[in-house]
């Protein structure tokens, strides 16, 4: 009966973006006429999603977008390139940069939008794409608020987790996909998530159970990703910008979380001109479903209800 609530107040179609020469694939939620009214001037505010490491469109995102769809916003969510349904070869190629311009495209795309108000724009992310709403945040003008879920902010923390020996293995499967790149060579990956002990790069206790979980379905996700990212990851730190985020950011933090910190995650609510945090006697990936997921979309709605109309 639930279901058959949100779908009156939710209505999903297929859209497509251009993004860097390539096409993000989408989904577009519109309020369903039985969702609360727009504003005086028929626009609402429009929430972007795009998932975490290696995650693709269909893994457990709709169930969010439904529920800011049923609470009167517009939802975006969207396939990064070289992933799920979208454009860009090679495959399963997960590179920093490329991703945050990928946001900034769904922005724009947004914004064009008839329904929606371009000063209303709110940025949603988990995992490692939390990672990318706060970088996102502190560079770009006009966002109008910022959900950081289970946020990815400290490759360094992040790396401290992960066993030497793997870590050593890791980091000379990414020399070999860096060095192939460079020759021509086909890409060469690594398995995103394993069992511990494992080659892979998540790898704890969590990690296995909980991606089958929210990639059960019907899901493109693949166990895959370029190695070559495993250089660089360690640098990337968007909680160091925490201080230059200044719309309202909510930071949702998992406090038994074996796969991204939570420490650094409270702390960049605490170091945010605007932030806030809600805390979850959680691990990583409970935070998708159930219970857990009922709690921390309530919040989410009620933040977006105060930041955005």
């Amino acid at each position: 009966m639930a279901g058959d609530s949100l779908v009156r107040m939710s209505e999903r179609s297929e859209v497509t973006f251009p993004s860097g020469g390539e096409v993000c694939a989408a989904y577009l939620y519109r309020p369903g006429p039985e969702a609360p009214p727009a504003g005086g001037d028929g626009r609402r505010g429009c929430v972007i999603l795009a998932h975490g490491f290696t995650g693709t469109r269909d893994d457990r995102l709709p169930a969010f977008a439904e529920r800011f769809a049923a609470a009167g916003f517009v939802a975006l969510v969207f396939d990064y390139r070289h992933f799920g349904a979208s454009s860009g070869e090679p495959r399963q190629l997960l590179d920093v940069g490329r991703q945050h311009d990928d946001y900034r495209a769904a922005m724009r795309f947004a914004r064009n939008l008839d329904e929606v108000d371009p000063e209303r724009i709110a940025l949603w992310g988990s995992s490692f794409s939390g990672g990318h709403v706060l970088a996102l945040g502190a560079s770009e003008a006009g966002v109008a608020a910022i959900v950081a879920q289970a946020p990815f902010t400290d490759g360094v923390a992040a790396t401290k987790l992960v066993p030497p020996r793997t870590s050593a293995r890791l980091t000379a499967a990414a020399l070999r996909d860096a060095v192939g790149s460079l020759l021509g060579r086909p890409v060469h990956t690594v398995p995103a998530v394993g069992r511990p002990g494992e080659l892979a790069v998540m790898t704890a206790p969590e990690a296995w159970d909980g991606m089958a979980a929210m990639t059960a379905g019907e899901s493109r996700w693949e166990n895959a990703v370029a190695a070559r990212l495993l250089l660089t990851m360690p640098l990337y730190r968007p909680g160091a910008s925490a201080d230059r985020v200044r719309a309202p950011l909510l930071v949702c933090v998992c406090d038994e979380d074996q796969t991204t910190p939570p420490g650094p995650a409270a702390r960049v609510a605490a170091r945010a001109p605007r932030g806030e945090a809600v805390h979850y006697p959680i691990g990583h990936f409970a935070i998708y479903e159930g219970a857990a997921f009922d709690r921390a979309v309530g919040d989410q709605v009620a933040f977006l209800r105060r930041h955005l109309g």
